[in-house]
């Protein structure tokens, strides 16, 4: 998902993730966010936050039309096809139109997918006449018609936001009352900008809005990674490996990669987190762990041990699990000792590596350090070790001084988050 200022449009890292994801063959979705700002700080009209995010969504597309990879078809985004989404990542809500397209259809009797359609470009509805145009000012009307978007889904929020922030009671109790909107507990009490997010996260819930757009408008791993295969693995397109990634079944061979290290409360310890490709990982389970210096064939950069633990990371909290089947994320306990960043988990003795994950940035600064007291040098060395385990963007290479055995100097060079 690709997030976007509506007021700001496209940013230079913008560009740089999307190029990423479409190179990788990841179909992207938008967000438009700071729509709040858009309504309370900066009173725009309905119309014209419909032409600035208009404008912010064409650039986004122009983006996605430079780097698109034939293989995965048409991937620009469309708010009248659902894979754009806006809102206000501060508050907590966000919309798309099939939000309520849902509403508007069961309404007027029509199809939602038409609905959406016309909830999004030169669409227009006379009331009057009870028809749509694509015409905003149609002969006989003596003044311009509000766009679709603009009356059935901006305007609405745009009076229910202004209506609590200049504590208009009645109005915006009467608009609760009609969107169904509920407030309960001390949440009654609540005045100004706190009600007015509230009000919003309980009519246009951000994270059930993103959610539904995720599920219903990016395809599932069993989709993806048919086309993806070649950018994923890099042994041939026609062995085992490659075969069981492409089909996606949790009964087939495992392949995993971990892609990074997530500290644990342990100390020292990291959490082994990754994707399952294929097959299914599971507690206790034996597998060929291969570092990015693994060769098939080889035992450099080659351990086989079993898996201690399967742990579901959900936030800040961990969960034991007994197995987790391929599609999914997952972290393992017991891996950490074998890797140093990133690796393959395969049970087949023939596979490749999967694909280590590429950057889009390169290392910014290198700092050379060591110790003060020489005995201290095995403590900053195991430091730097854990650094570089678990930050992605940093490396940490050793080396000695010229001077003395035990002074050694560090040279470590990370990436800027």
């Amino acid at each position: 998902m690709v997030v976007v200022d509506c007021i700001e449009g496209c940013a230079v890292q913008t560009e740089t993730v999307l190029r990423q994801a479409l190179q990788e063959r990841v179909r992207p979705v938008l967000f438009m966010n700071k729509v709040d700002r858009c309504i309370l700080e900066l009173q725009m009209e309905p119309e014209d936050m419909y032409s600035r995010f208009r404008n912010a969504m064409e650039n986004v597309n122009v983006i996605i039309s430079t780097y698109n990879d034939v293989l995965m078809g048409d991937v620009q985004v469309d708010p009248g096809k659902g894979t754009v989404a806006f809102g206000s990542g501060l508050h907590g809500w966000g919309f798309t139109t099939e939000r309520f397209a849902k509403i508007y259809a069961a309404k007027m009797g029509v199809e939602k997918k038409k609905m959406m359609e016309r909830l999004w470009g030169d669409s227009f509805f006379n009331a009057k006449k009870k028809v749509w145009t694509n015409v905003m000012q149609p002969e006989g009307c003596t003044e311009p018609l509000p766009r679709a978007f603009c009356q059935f889904i901006m305007t609405p929020i745009n009076q229910l936001m202004k209506a609590i922030m200049n504590d208009d009671k009645d109005k915006y109790e009467k608009m609760m009352l009609t969107l169904g909107i509920v407030l309960k507990g001390d949440e009654k009490a609540l005045l100004g900008k706190p009600l007015m997010k509230r009000t919003m996260q309980i009519w246009i819930n951000a994270a059930d809005t993103l959610l539904a757009m995720i599920v219903t408008q990016l395809p599932s791993p069993r989709v993806a990674q048919k086309y993806r295969v070649e950018n994923l693995y890099e042994g041939p397109m026609d062995d085992e490996a490659a075969n069981a990634i492409r089909s996606c079944t949790a009964d087939g061979p495992l392949m995993m990669y971990i892609s990074k290290m997530v500290p644990t409360p342990d100390k020292g310890r990291f959490y082994a987190f990754g994707r399952v490709f294929s097959g299914t990982v599971a507690t206790g389970q034996k597998v060929r762990i291969q570092g990015p210096f693994y060769k098939p064939g080889g035992r450099e950069d080659l351990n086989i041990k079993n898996i201690q633990r399967t742990v579901l990371m959900m936030g800040r909290a961990t969960e034991q699990i007994a197995d987790v089947p391929c599609g999914n994320t997952v972290a393992l306990v017991g891996v950490d000792q074998y890797l140093l960043k990133s690796g393959t988990l395969t049970t087949l003795e023939n596979a490749h590596n999967i694909a280590d994950m590429k950057y889009s940035v390169s290392p910014v600064v290198k700092v050379a350090v060591k110790p003060k007291d020489g005995k201290d040098l095995p403590k900053l060395v195991d430091g730097l070790k854990k650094l570089s385990k678990s930050d992605p963007w940093s490396f940490a290479p050793l080396r000695r001084a010229a001077s003395t055995s035990l002074r050694a100097v560090v040279s470590c060079t990370w990436r800027s988050a």
